[in-house]
């Protein structure tokens, strides 16, 4: 049997191996060194402590290092006369250390993980610490080089490099954190990259730690990763997911807070309380101002009581705060002086309170001179200040329009279609909306729309000034389609067609189906023609707004009661405008109490005074007539 070798044998391989093993990297390190360069020390585990330790006790000679050969006496002479040459020169530093190597030195020094190393793997440090190099770059011997402008070049490139760095480090703790919160991946690094603001602001904070004794010793990774906790940012997010906020809203809350988040979910809930919908939560808080989370909750609610003092009622202040969100941004005296400014135009409480429900804009989106000067600009139309307040009270949308984009060049459009100042007033007060138009896409269009029809341009404007409502329909779902059934289903002419128009630009705004089709069917079913039917709308285009349920009490009365035939309904269509009760059954019983006939026209298109003298001729005329025949019979009866 073989004989276990004793235990002194065992050792003394573990050690020759080891000091084989050190042996080897050393002469690699040699190998790998310049020639120009001294050769360093060889390079020693720092892992196996244990084995090392006993390599030291049984092998002191290697630790200590061989003393150098002694030198000659010339050669010690001729390094006293260098030495003393290079005291006449400038000293030249030996150890500068390149940009790239710098750089290097930096990213070692700072970034949050280090390489990953295997147990028994040799610990290279051969890169100097970043204070060495600092201390390199503010040697008095280094700038005498004079390459302090590439240094401070070098300097602020690495501290621009430190920082980028350092952003990467506290930006995957972020993600680290929100991870633990349950966030998806996407969502968290959409997130991450949008609050650059907030990274910053966890970078300094985590640097000002370091100056307490409880965190004098720990790392930067510690620090960060504690604030970030302390901010309950995490939290935040998903408070402010659930409110329907958006991450590129979110992001940009958390950057306007610099960093007092609290002051986001206190005004989140505040504005929760004035009945600010959540859909448009992150909308308002966005666009009140960079300010509004600086601002106290007691000058916010002092706000609102004010307006709901002036007529805006509780249940509006949501919908006007998420319209007009800078109303939030405005103090007290200024929200007082928009407010006066339009009531000191006569305008009530109430009108005023509907009046920035319709348009929050009117209160907080102008400056005080440019409303000022639109207010001044209406006048010019020979509108008072009380009928100016009561026209913005109507349509506070005027506000919003331009002076010299939009009305200046609609004045002037409709002074060419010969509209006087009076009737442009008219216009502005029956329809203020015409004045919100752009005149080259919106009306433009429909006047050439007219004059196609063959309407002229004076007609054109005395449609506009008749009924101002014509510019607010759309061409093309409202009017084209009412002039082709006009001309298709009614029996108007294409020759006709535009005077139709002209004498009731009404007609353009009555609904097909509800109005004008059952019209038309009604008359068709009395029996007159399509053509008649045309001929009639063409000498009375009103025919068509009236409603069926009021014409046929008209028409009963003239057939049954007056025995009138349909032919003088088709030559006088005007008869079923007038007031069966007032006009046409009084008149009829004139008509029959003095046993006279007219036609429709004479008995209903005069005044009183007009139908009781024609009455009074017709009875003189048959008087005398008969008269006549009377005289005439007793001539001849006495002649026989």
């Amino acid at each position: 049997m073989l004989s276990c070798p004793p235990p002194s044998l065992h050792l003394h391989l573990h050690l020759h191996r080891h000091l084989h093993s050190t042996t080897v990297c050393s002469s690699l390190n040699h190998q790998s060194a310049p020639p120009s360069t001294a050769t360093p020390d060889p390079l020693l585990r720092t892992h196996n402590s244990k084995s090392t330790s006993l390599l030291h006790h049984h092998h002191p000679s290697t630790t200590k290092t061989k003393n150098p050969p002694q030198e000659d006496s010339n050669d010690n002479r001729k390094h006293q006369n260098s030495a003393q040459t290079s005291e006449k020169k400038p000293l030249i530093p030996q150890h500068i250390i390149p940009a790239q190597e710098k750089l290097n030195i930096l990213e070692m020094s700072l970034v949050s993980k280090r390489a990953p190393q295997f147990p028994g793997s040799i610990y290279t440090s051969s890169l100097p610490s970043l204070q060495s190099v600092l201390r390199t770059q503010n040697d008095p011997q280094h700038l005498e080089n004079g390459n302090d402008d590439d240094d401070e070049e070098e300097e602020e490139e690495m501290i621009m490099r430190a920082l980028e760095i350092r952003r990467k480090v506290t930006t995957e703790i972020f993600m680290a954190a929100m991870k633990k919160g349950k966030f998806g991946i996407t969502y968290s690094t959409n997130l991450a990259n949008r609050l650059s603001g907030f990274i910053d602001h966890v970078m300094i904070k985590a640097a000002a730690l370091k100056k307490l004794p409880e965190f004098q010793y720990s790392t930067f990774n510690v620090r960060a990763k504690l604030v970030i906790d302390d901010s309950n940012i995490v939290p935040l997010i998903r408070w402010l997911k659930h409110n329907d906020l958006s991450y590129p809203k979110i992001a940009k809350l958390v950057c306007m807070s610099q960093g007092n988040l609290d002051s986001i979910r206190k005004l989140v809930e505040w504005l929760k309380t004035v009945h600010v919908k959540g859909e448009f939560i992150g909308a308002t808080l966005l666009n009140s101002g960079d300010g509004i989370l600086q601002r106290s909750l007691e000058e916010l609610d002092e706000i609102v009581d004010y307006l709901e003092s002036n007529g805006v009622k509780m249940d509006w202040m949501g919908y006007v705060i998420s319209r007009c969100p800078k109303l939030l941004s405005y103090s007290m005296e200024v929200v007082k002086m928009r407010s006066e400014f339009y009531l000191n135009m006569s305008m009530s409480v109430n009108d005023f309170g509907t009046m920035v429900f319709d348009y929050p804009g009117v209160l907080g989106q102008f400056t005080l001179e440019v409303m000022n000067e639109k207010v001044n600009y209406l006048k010019e139309f020979g509108l008072s200040t009380e009928e100016v307040g009561k026209l913005l009270a109507f349509r506070p949308q005027l506000m919003g329009c331009s002076i010299e984009e939009r009305w200046k060049p609609l004045v002037k459009y409709l002074y060419y279609l010969g509209i006087s100042r009076d009737g442009m007033r008219r216009m502005l007060t029956i329809k203020p909306m015409v004045f919100c138009f752009n005149v080259e896409t919106t009306i433009a269009p429909k006047v050439q729309f007219f004059r196609d029809l063959g309407v002229q341009d004076e007609a054109i404007g005395d449609m506009l000034v008749k009924f101002p409502p014509l510019l607010t329909y759309s061409l093309h779902k409202k009017i084209r389609p009412v002039v082709i059934f006009l001309m298709t289903k009614a029996g108007v002419s294409e020759k006709e067609i535009g005077k139709v128009i002209a004498l009731a630009p009404e007609l353009l705004g009555c609904n097909i189906c509800k109005r004008l089709e059952v019209s038309v069917k009604y008359y068709l079913s009395l029996g007159i023609r399509y053509r008649q039917l045309g001929q009639m709308i063409a000498d009375f285009p009103k025919l068509l707004r009236y409603k069926v349920h009021l014409l046929y009490p008209k028409y009963r009365y003239l057939r049954r009661t007056m025995v009138h035939p349909l032919e003088d309904v088709i030559e006088f269509p005007r008869f079923f405008s007038y007031s069966l009760e007032e006009r046409i059954i009084p008149r009829h019983k004139i008509m029959v109490e003095n046993r006279v006939n007219f036609k429709l026209r004479f008995m209903l298109a005069c005044t009183d005074e007009e139908f009781n003298q024609r009455v009074a001729d017709k009875v003189e005329r048959r008087r005398r007539f008969e008269s006549g025949l009377v005289d005439d019979d007793l001539a001849n009866s006495q002649t026989a």
